[in-house]
């Protein structure tokens, strides 16, 4: 049997039977009964604000793509590009990254925009959201260094630590020049990743609109981060949160998103571990985290569901 098929099969089931272990772990640490007390008790003006405000990120995102595609030569329906926006998040809720093959598929479909290209796009916007993140994650390293050395000093010993990164900045040196000199495939494809990454980010500034794009990516991830911080709002045990403590969470919260389908069981338990290392309490972070992932699902399913559902007939003249 073809190792490809296991492989993708995998790929597949992974996250979901890790996503299941999660929300099983969770469940067990604060019951159901637990977050439905934390919810009847939070201010729901700022969820719904949160909510808003993750609103408006995809709309920014809709739009953006909107004159991404420009250049192309295809000026497509802003109503289209919200939809396939919504179902993109939507679908991934099913199969990891699916969306994005369906969201390019879409634009196909009803506007004629070849695949390769339409899926090219979000290509580039992925790119530029990762430089952002990263962007994010160096702000954080910057403004809290002090809190993560403290901790690193009390949790682990100083030699090992100082090994540990040179032992690290030694094998990732070794990683470089390996990749730049063999010509094995696995080397081609890294080489041939990076050099897209590199292409994909310095094709931002080749584009005619390139300060709207920088703008609507920059507010993309201003209308993330203020979601997450605002949601936090409307937890009592949760007032006077450090700001490095909303960082911290987002990111680990960012990247859990990847670890399970959108964030299913991985989501809130990234916050508790984010949460707990600022000493704030172990059950209102977590009933925060399955709170806070509720309210943007929602959010998706409603929109991501019209969507799906009005698409055609929204085209049904094509």
């Amino acid at each position: 049997m073809s190792k490809r098929p296991i492989i993708r099969l995998l790929k597949i089931l992974l996250p979901i039977l890790l996503g299941v272990f999660l929300i099983w772990y969770s469940l067990s640490k604060l019951s159901f009964q637990d977050i439905i007390g934390f919810a009847k008790n939070a201010d729901y003006k700022y969820i719904i604000l949160g909510v808003f405000l993750g609103l408006l990120s995809h709309l920014s995102r809709a739009y953006r793509w909107v004159f991404m595609l420009e250049p192309l030569g295809y000026k497509i329906k802003l109503g289209n590009s919200i939809m396939a926006v919504f179902a993109t998040y939507l679908i991934n809720y099913t199969i990891p990254r699916a969306g994005e093959v369906a969201r390019a598929t879409i634009l196909t479909n009803y506007e004629g925009v070849p695949f390769e290209k339409g899926f090219g796009t979000i290509v580039a916007e992925r790119i530029a959201d990762m430089i952002v993140m990263l962007g994010i994650v160096a702000i954080t390293l910057f403004l809290q260094f002090d809190f993560i050395y403290d901790f690193l000093i009390q949790k682990f010993d100083v030699t090992k630590i100082i090994l540990g990164s040179l032992s690290l900045l030694l094998l990732v040196f070794l990683l470089v020049v390996f990749i730049k000199k063999s010509q094995s495939k696995i080397a081609l494809k890294v080489k041939n990743f990076v050099n897209g990454l590199i292409e994909g980010a310095l094709s931002i500034f080749k584009m005619k609109k390139k300060w709207a794009f920088i703008f609507h990516t920059l507010f993309i991830w201003t209308m993330y981060v203020l979601m997450f911080y605002v949601t936090t709002l409307a937890f009592s045990d949760l007032n006077g949160i450090p700001f490095g403590a909303v960082l911290i969470g987002f990111i680990l919260a960012s990247f859990s998103i990847a670890a399970t389908n959108g964030g299913i069981g991985s989501y809130p338990e990234a916050i508790v571990i984010a949460f707990t290392l600022f000493n704030l309490p172990v059950d209102p972070s977590r009933a925060f985290g399955w709170i806070m992932w509720s309210s943007q699902t929602v959010l998706v399913f409603i929109f991501g569901g019209i969507s799906l559902l009005y698409l055609p007939f929204f085209n049904r003249h094509k």
